[in-house]
């Protein structure tokens, strides 16, 4: 692959201008952990995010070598099974065995919140792709977020439902805090915009038979349809990929394709859901589509070579969630470039990598960051399953208002 160097606007690099390849000063080695679900639920992402990663790594030292830097970064990726309590054992280990001081992800909210107070007490630098739970918006912690909370996502697709017509929607959502987060964001949204909610308690984590739940969906989704008219009524589901076990058991009864279904941003492009071919059909006979952090519309010139470097190692579609991963390396190797004695004042790495963020411009657009380390602004692709000859795919079918 031809080597991409990402445009660096605003970037002095006077910590390198001094340096030169003859210097006999020692190249130091500076690791960066990768949390990732590889063999657990939303593997996509995770996929997707460990070659991003890897593809920003030979960018960024291939970069650092031509500049002269003393310095060279390598990775550790770590499978968190989305687990919160293997997320744990990985940043204890990478710290502990690997002296890793810099952690991509983890990239749900649960595996991030068990984190979080390790890496508080141990001064460890956490940037997570794809945490959205307002519960972790918390100022001055070691984490920050490289996308758009809950309250952004719950927002648009709530104003998505609402602009289609719908006036009542049944509300659920796994038990954990990203997905707890987004129901309540699409709680409160919609029925501000002058809606009807209905929310259904969050299901367990380990749920497997999801008749009792659905049952309960089933009875508010005729309710309501008589009451109002089923173009009226929708569905919300706040999930992971086992959304594709429920929703085969949906496609067995007519009534639950009667209406239109929604989602939250952990099922877009789940690989469990496009191999089960009950699920894969009741989304595409309801219309499914789910809102995820999207790119800019003025597509970044380096985008089509990294997405395609992404995809043929990793098989998966790159979006704006792995991408941000890219972007991440990118700001981590400019913060320390430029300020190379943030590595021995964790205070100051986090002012200057907050600072380097609000000058980047990258593949998913200005890193922007609001007061709580979070990522600032940020539209929505809208992500449904299309049939094209036969062949069932995660597509593109929209964009938020």
């Amino acid at each position: 692959m031809k080597r991409i160097f990402i445009l660096l606007s605003f970037v002095s690099f006077l910590a390198l201008s001094s340096c030169s390849k003859k210097d006999s000063n020692p190249v130091q080695t500076i690791r960066i952990g990768g949390l990732f679900s590889i063999t657990g639920n939303w593997s996509t992402l995770g996929k997707a995010s460990r070659e991003a990663m890897n593809i920003a790594l030979e960018d960024v030292n291939a970069y650092m070598e031509s500049r002269g830097a003393h310095f060279i970064f390598s990775t550790v990726n770590y499978d968190t099974r989305l687990d919160t309590t293997d997320a744990k054992a990985a940043i204890q280990s990478g710290f502990t065995n690997n002296d890793i001081r810099i952690f991509i992800g983890p990239q749900s909210s649960a595996e991030l919140s068990a984190v979080r107070a390790y890496a508080n007490d141990n001064n460890i630098l956490v940037i997570s792709q794809g945490s959205t739970a307002s519960s972790l918006a918390i100022a001055d912690d070691a984490i920050f977020r490289y996308c758009p909370g809950d309250g952004p996502e719950g927002g648009a697709i709530s104003r998505s439902m609402y602009s289609a017509g719908k006036r009542v929607v049944i509300t659920l959502a796994r038990n954990d805090a990203g997905n707890i987060g987004l129901q309540h964001s699409v709680n409160s949204t919609f029925a501000a915009l002058g809606g009807q909610v209905d929310s259904i308690s969050p299901y367990a984590v380990n749920l497997t038979n999801y008749a009792t739940l659905l049952a309960q969906v089933k009875t508010k989704i005729q309710q309501y349809s008589t009451s109002l008219g089923a173009d009226k009524v929708a569905v919300y589901i706040a999930s992971f990929d086992e959304c594709a076990d429920m929703f085969a058991q949906a496609a067995s009864d007519p009534v639950f394709s009667t209406v239109n279904w929604y989602g939250g941003d952990g099922v877009v492009q789940s690989a469990v859901l496009l191999s089960n071919t009950a699920a894969r059909d009741f989304v595409v006979a309801t219309e499914f589509y789910a809102p995820n952090f999207g790119l800019p519309a003025q597509p970044h010139p380096d985008l089509a070579a990294v997405s395609s470097a992404i995809r043929t190692r990793s098989g998966v579609e790159a979006d704006a969630y792995a991408l941000s991963v890219y972007d991440a390396m990118w700001v981590i190797a400019l913060t320390i470039a430029n300020y190379p004695d943030v590595l021995n004042d964790f205070t100051k790495f986090k002012t200057e990598f907050s600072n380097q963020s609000e000058q980047y411009f990258g593949i998913t657009g200005p890193a922007l960051l609001n007061n709580n380390g979070d990522r600032a602004i940020g539209s929505f692709d809208y992500w449904g399953v299309v049939n094209e000859n036969g062949s069932y795919q995660w597509k593109v079918v929209g964009k938020s208002p």
